[in-house]
């Protein structure tokens, strides 16, 4: 990738606002050679525990992380995960915006045993224990959305996001001449319209889209575009095909499909908030949707080349883009 250097120069002076499902992720890192006498289930010895932001945070710890500043709105529980997430978001320069809820903060727990996931625990309130109004969105962002460059919503179907809340800081957003960008989780069916960008994955794009092709039928990829620039009228449109790349899409049409960047997988865990936040970095900074998608692309790539959620720097970046040439 050439001109490297000079976009990371153009999103050092980038400042994104992310709003969504923030998260902690947390990991149990072990060993495991014996069978319980108890259940027919391995016994983990836990060797350590890390912790490090998920969710929306991802987002933003990528944002800032790629050399942009950065703002994430979302809720912070009166709990110790609350308080971790927190201090993990604030070591990386990150602000943060609290938004009203009852709940406790949202941890997901991955055991891992030689490097694989043995299993994933979740802790989370109910959709409602997350929600806010759309008035409170606006009084708790209205001043930062007009000083940061994008807004970006990360939705994980918790709550956070309403049709309500989407709306308002949209109508907000585009008033201050902001980009805008989705991370959709269709299973909630946000309505939403007219953005700068949105980034579902295949499953995630054929359920926007209303389609359900046979199991053993190729990907309808001209239809699931059209229709969802029909549906969403979106100025851009990224699927992420996993092993497949990316496919990129204006107007209803297909642009081009990207081959992915991986060399190793490792863990696709938050290697799509990655790709998120490259995309909206480097198209905030006034790239083409081509060269933001093959910076994002290689992003992604350094990300599932780690073990656990992983953010990804401009050194590793670099490093990556010169080992392809």
């Amino acid at each position: 990738m050439k001109g490297l250097p000079a976009l990371f120069k153009k999103i050092a002076r980038l400042r994104i606002l992310v709003v969504g499902d923030v998260m902690l992720d947390h990991y149990l890192w072990g060993d495991a050679t014996r069978i319980s006498p108890e259940a027919p289930v391995p016994v983990v010895d836990i060797a350590r525990d890390t912790w490090t932001a998920g969710g929306a945070a991802n987002v933003a710890f990528n944002v800032a992380s790629l050399g942009a500043r950065c703002t994430v709105a979302g809720f912070f529980g009166p709990d110790d995960a609350g308080a971790r997430l927190a201090q993990i978001l604030q070591a990386k320069h990150i602000e943060t915006i609290a938004t009203p809820g009852t709940g406790m903060t949202i941890v997901k727990t991955r055991v891992l045993v030689q490097h694989q996931q043995l299993c994933r625990l979740d802790r989370e309130s109910a959709p409602g224990s997350y929600r806010m109004t759309a008035g409170q969105a606006e009084t708790l962002l209205g001043a930062a959305i007009r000083t940061h460059d994008a807004v970006v919503f990360s939705d994980y179907a918790k709550g956070i996001l309403s049709n309500e809340v989407v709306a308002r800081v949209t109508k907000l957003a585009r008033a201050a001449g902001k980009f805008i960008a989705l991370d959709p989780k269709p299973k909630r069916a946000l309505a939403f319209h007219g953005l700068d960008l949105i980034t579902p994955n295949k499953r995630e794009s054929l359920m926007l889209a209303g389609l359900e092709p046979s199991p053993h039928s190729p990907y309808p990829a001209a239809a699931v575009c059209a229709r969802l620039q029909e549906l969403y009228g979106a100025k851009n449109l990224v699927i992420t095909l996993g092993e497949d790349g990316m496919l990129l899409s204006t107007g209803g049409k297909i642009v081009n499909t990207i081959p992915t960047a991986a060399r190793e997988v490792y863990d696709v865990s938050g290697a799509g908030d990655t790709a998120l936040a490259a995309l909206v970095l480097a198209l905030a900074a006034g790239t083409s949707l081509e060269q933001a998608a093959h910076f994002a692309n290689a992003a992604a790539g350094v990300a599932v080349g780690k073990l656990g959620t992983a953010a990804v720097t401009p050194a590793e970046l670099l490093a990556y883009a010169d080992a392809a040439e």
